[in-house]
């Protein structure tokens, strides 16, 4: 199997049991309507350990454009493969969200809810605000990469590794998911959302692509600056890109507080 149809495969498995997941939830007449964010916490970190088992043998289950463009920004991942790699995770990433489509099919039609449909293929903000929202994707993958990094510097029992980074997953949704859905992955937004787009489902509303942006760009920005991190922090190297970098993401934090300042003083007048 090629390294390109792995990631395939294994972002296809991911979407399915992820975007699954919250199709169950979200969607009315399904018999796990209502089961919250923990249970899609608890399930997208099950999503992640079976997409990783897929093709771990095979191309490392990269499954995600962050994780691919931060490793390769420190040199742990060669360039030339990240076009194929981000390729084959947003073909899967579609392929899976059809899937889910056809899987819940009398379903679209019992839900009245546009932003329910939606949000069962692609993340949407629970306040809008798109420097906020930023932040919280770059935070997001930021502490993704890093945890990614921090689970290959250690030694488990063989196998075991894919179930340590579906943990990893779980603590993000639990812990920072709340603001944005945690997509933390551009292909596992884009891809369900272009399926959303094409798919004829009943009673649908806009793609939102207002917002798509931003979980394409905090995901990279925040794969790359938790990748550049570590290796500065714990592979001692920091140079100019570390410092880069860092001053970009600062300047986000910053406009994103100013901003909610600037609401906030609108808010009280």
């Amino acid at each position: 199997m090629s390294e390109f149809l792995a990631e395939l495969i294994g972002t296809m498995i991911l979407v399915i049991l992820g975007v699954g997941v919250v199709a169950g939830v979200e969607l009315k007449k399904s018999k796990a309507e209502g089961a919250g964010w923990v249970l899609v916490s608890l399930a997208w970190g099950l999503a992640v350990t079976m997409g990783v088992y897929a093709s771990g043998n095979v191309s490392d289950a990269h499954l995600n454009p962050a994780v691919t463009l931060g490793f390769a920004s420190i040199g742990e991942f060669p360039w030339a493969k990240v076009p194929a790699y981000i390729s084959g995770q947003l073909i899967g990433a579609v392929i899976g969200a059809v899937i889910v489509f056809f899987q819940y099919l009398p379903h679209w039609r019992e839900t009245k809810d546009k932003a329910a449909k939606l949000g069962v293929f692609a993340t949407g903000p629970a306040v809008r605000s798109y420097p906020a929202n930023l932040v919280s994707e770059i935070i997001g993958t930021f502490v993704l990469v890093m945890g990614l990094l921090f689970i290959g510097a250690n030694e488990f029992t063989e196998g075991l590794n894919p179930a340590i980074v579906g943990l990893l997953i779980v603590a993000i949704g639990m812990s920072l998911g709340g603001p944005t859905g945690y997509a933390i992955n551009p292909a596992r937004d884009l891809g369900p959302r272009i399926a959303h787009a094409i798919l004829p489902i009943i009673g649908k509303g806009d793609s939102d692509w207002r917002y798509a942006l931003i979980p394409i760009a905090g995901p990279i920005i925040g794969g790359v600056y938790g990748a550049i991190f570590y290796h500065a922090f714990f592979d001692g190297s920091m140079g100019a890109g570390f410092w880069i970098v860092s001053a970009v993401v600062l300047i986000i934090l910053a406009a994103a507080f100013i901003n909610e300042q600037h609401r906030d003083k609108h808010a009280i007048s």
